[in-house]
């Protein structure tokens, strides 16, 4: 099974940084990443039009960097995780885990027996198409998958403890915009309740020896998050960059051509 270069870079005591993919899906973007030396990306199926299939061709094209490919999952269903999974993610993000039984139906999905309760087929992709001895690849695969509970919620808030608790667990990330949204202050990221809120999340993962997440929009809240605590972090999205990067690049054509 394939390494995953972000659960053994946290392992190792430092930060884990990745990026969110959300708009393109096309054959050369892994390699393109792996020249950043990302340690995962997550690729979007809540806010995107990714299908199963585009997953599935990401994730290939993935398995030949050294960058762990995790997707975010529309909702806590098995056949959304499972079916990623099987197409050889090597983790899970679930939006808007609200309650620690939410947090143990999604290790139900993602881990195999005894841990779980995930249906076994060997010998696809997440095998690399080979024979397998399935006692090993089944341990293997229950240490190396990785599960990521969005906070997003006052009532995820609230439950924190539960949903850390929960065995098979690695990250709490918090969804900001979201959170923010559901503490009826969308977008005041700097609201003293809300970064309140998220010392709240790191010290609980702290307490039970779990990732803290977050995806800053830019390198100013990437301080100021991390100086928090937040350990995993997925900077910016692909649309978000490249619209900055073309906005910036087009401005500057535009001052050369006027010379103002």
């Amino acid at each position: 099974m394939k390494p995953n270069r972000a659960k053994n870079v946290l392992a190792a005591g430092n930060v884990a940084v990745g990026h969110m993919l959300m708009e393109f899906a096309t054959h050369g973007l892994a390699q393109m990443l792996a020249t950043a030396d990302l340690d995962f990306v997550l690729i979007d199926m809540e806010h995107s039009p990714f299908t199963s299939q585009d997953v599935a061709r990401l994730v290939a094209w993935f398995q030949a960097t050294e960058i762990a490919p995790f997707v975010r999952v529309p909702m806590t269903q098995y056949h959304f995780i499972a079916r990623s999974l099987d197409a050889g993610a090597l983790g899970v993000m679930v939006p808007n885990v609200k309650t620690g039984a939410q947090a143990k139906e999604i290790v139900d999905c993602v881990k195999y027996a005894p841990l779980g309760e995930r249906g076994v087929a060997l010998g696809g992709a997440l095998t690399g198409y080979q024979t397998v001895s399935p006692a090993d690849f089944l341990a293997e695969s229950n240490r190396n998958t990785t599960i990521i509970c969005q906070i997003e919620s006052e009532e995820g808030l609230g439950n924190l403890e539960a949903i850390a608790s929960t065995p098979g667990v690695d990250c709490l990330w918090v969804g900001h915009f979201d959170l923010t949204n559901s503490m009826g202050i969308p977008g005041q990221f700097d609201s003293q309740r809300f970064l309140d809120a998220l010392k709240l999340v790191v010290d609980t993962t702290r307490k039970h020896g779990l990732a803290a997440g977050i995806q800053p929009g830019n390198s100013e809240q990437a301080q100021q998050w991390m100086g928090i605590g937040y350990n995993m972090i997925s900077y910016s999205a692909d649309h978000a960059l490249y619209r900055a990067a073309v906005v910036q690049g087009a401005a500057a054509m535009r001052k050369i051509a006027t010379g103002n």
